[in-house]
C-alpha cells in the first residue's frame, strides 16, 4: 500500500467529527436554498406558460388587425356609393345598386365573424374621445357643447380595440 495516499484508520477515528447539530443545520440551510430555487423556477415556468398563452390568444384575436384596417376604406367606399345613389340612379341601375348592397352586406358579415364592429355615432350623441375623432368644432344653435353635429366617417372596433375612430364634427356652442 502507498502510505502517502491512504490515511491510517487510527488517524480518521482520532479526528474529532464536527458537531452533528452544525452539520444538520448546514444541510437544512442547503435544502431550504434548493427548495427556494426550485419554487422560483416553477413560478418562472408558470409565468412563461401564462405569458405564451396570453400572446397566443392576442395573436388569434388581433393578428388580422392590419388586414382589417386595410379593408375599412372598402367598407367606406361601398357605403358612400349607396348613400350617393338617388332614386333616379336606383331606378336606372337597380341591379348594380343591389350588387353593391350585397357586397357591403357580405363585407359586414365577414367583419362580424372576425369581431369587427362598426361605431356609428349619430348627431346629438355625446363626443367620446375614446371612440371619436373631432374633425372640426362649430357653434350650431340648438346644440350643446360636446354634442356631435356631423358624422364624416364611421369608426371601427376589433373586439375591444379601436381600429379607427369615427370622424365627427362637434358643437362648440356654449351652454346658456
Amino acid at each position: 500500500m502507498n502510505e502517502q495516499n491512504e490515511q491510517p484508520l487510527d488517524d480518521i477515528l482520532a479526528d474529532p467529527l464536527a458537531d452533528p447539530a452544525d452539520e444538520i443545520a448546514a444541510l437544512q440551510a442547503e435544502r431550504d436554498e434548493f427548495r427556494d430555487k426550485f419554487m422560483r423556477a416553477l413560478a418562472d415556468a408558470e409565468n412563461s406558460r401564462k405569458r405564451a398563452d396570453k400572446d397566443r390568444r392576442e395573436a388569434e384575436q388581433y393578428g388580422g388587425s392590419r388586414l382589417a384596417r386595410d379593408l375599412l376604406p372598402v367598407h367606406d367606399a361601398l357605403t358612400r356609393a349607396l348613400d350617393a345613389a338617388g332614386d333616379e340612379q336606383r331606378a336606372a341601375a337597380a341591379a348594380l345598386i343591389e350588387g353593391v348592397e350585397l357586397t357591403l352586406r357580405e363585407l359586414s358579415n365577414v367583419f362580424a365573424r372576425h369581431g369587427i364592429t362598426v361605431i356609428t355615432p349619430k348627431p346629438g350623441d355625446r363626443f367620446d374621445p375614446s371612440e371619436h375623432e373631432a374633425m372640426f368644432e362649430a357653434a350650431v344653435p340648438g346644440t350643446n357643447r360636446g354634442e356631435i353635429i356631423q358624422v364624416m366617417d364611421n369608426g371601427f372596433r376589433l373586439h375591444d380595440r379601436l381600429l379607427r375612430p369615427a370622424k365627427v364634427g362637434v358643437s362648440s356652442t356654449p351652454a346658456g
